[in-house]
Formats: C-alpha cells, structure tokens, sequence
C-alpha cells in the first residue's frame, strides 16, 4: 500500500474548467494505482509549463511531506522538461512517482527530461532557421504565418478527434506507442501529415486528445 499526493497541470484556464488534458491525466494515474494504494490529495495548476513558480504543486509537495506521501504526477512533460526544475524538486526529500513511467528511476527520469529539453531546443532552433530562410527570400511574415499556424493547429486537433475512437481503446489497454503506431499502420491510417505513424507521432496525437 502505497500513499500519495497527485499532481496535475494544465496550460490554461479553458483546459481547466473544460477537464481538456485532466481527464487524460486523472486516466494515466487511476490505471496506475493498485489495490491497497490510496491518493489522499489532489493539486491542479493552471500555469504554462515554461513558469516554473507552481504555487499548487509547492502545496502538493509540503502536503505529501507532511503525511509521508510521495508526489504522483501522470506525465514528466506535464510536469516541466526542464532538468533543472525536476532535479530541485527530487532534491525536496519525497519520492517522485511518474504514471506514465512506473518503474523509472531518479536517474531515467533525469535522462528522460534531459532528452525533452533537447527536443524543445532543437525545435525552437530549427523554426527559428526557418523563419529567417524565408525572411531571405521576402516571404511575408506575421499576419499570414499566424493564420496557417492557426489552420494547422485546428486541422490537427480535427484529425485527433477523428481518430479518437481507435485511439481511446488502445490507451486503456495500457498499449505502448509502437504498439499503437504499428496497429494504426496495419489498418492503413495515415497520419495528418507523413505516410505512417510512428511512436512520437502517437504521443502528440495522444496530447491533443480531448
């Protein structure tokens, strides 16, 4: 038997009220619970995950001190992807457990933040280099890129939505991305852009899932 205090995070107010990403949240933990375990208290930030002052989840941590409880948390990317940030909050003296990531250690959990990190970099890089090719070649910036940003985000949330009936099953199953990914390849589905599916596309896909 295992006592804990859980934490969620959401990225706006809307998400909030709406349990847009708590429900997937509340789901990865309550498949992780085993019989005997006990959650004795609850905490729901509403900050973007580039704030790092988490008012709730200072409140989540002293609770779980206070009671001899671990944090439970569903994702580490709900969490925060930096590595520093989660290495203070190992360094409070509780046990941090990850739904999604049962079995991981301190160090994995470590690694796995460090690769997030990484990844955020590398996109915001990589759009930032496009941006400035496209500058060179006198492409108009602002009003237009924010509006296909826009299309594309909605189309993307639309193909999510769509796929959710086979996509919802799989998580309850507790299937793994491969696995999900290769059953969606072998029923011919596409993806909202490429030819197949693969793991971290499975992962957004999931992100965005209502």
């Amino acid at each position: 038997m295992a006592r804990y205090v859980a934490y969620f995070r959401v990225s706006t107010e809307k998400q909030g009220k709406s349990g847009l990403g708590l429900a997937a949240q509340h789901s990865l933990i309550e498949r992780f619970l085993s019989d005997g375990d006990e959650v004795i208290a609850e905490y729901v930030e509403i900050q973007s995950g580039k704030n790092d002052e988490r008012v709730e989840l200072w409140k989540a941590i002293n609770h779980a001190k206070r009671n001899d409880a671990k944090l439970l948390i569903a994702k580490l990317d709900r969490f925060s992807r930096k590595v520093s940030f989660i290495a203070s909050i190992m360094e409070q003296g509780i046990g941090l457990v990850v739904a999604e990531m049962p079995n991981a250690t301190d160090f994995q959990l470590h690694i796995f933040a460090a690769l997030a990190q990484e990844e955020r970099r590398l996109i915001s890089e990589r759009t930032r280099n496009a941006l400035a090719e496209a500058k060179k070649r006198g492409v108009l910036l602002g009003k237009n890129a924010k509006v296909l940003a826009i299309r594309n985000r909605e189309e993307a949330d639309s193909r999510a939505g769509a796929l959710q009936p086979l996509i919802q099953p799989m998580i309850e199953q507790g299937l793994s991305l491969s696995e999900m990914a290769r059953r969606l390849n072998a029923m011919q589905i596409r993806p909202f852009r490429g030819k197949s599916f693969y793991p971290e596309q499975i992962k957004r896909l999931i992100a965005r899932l209502p």
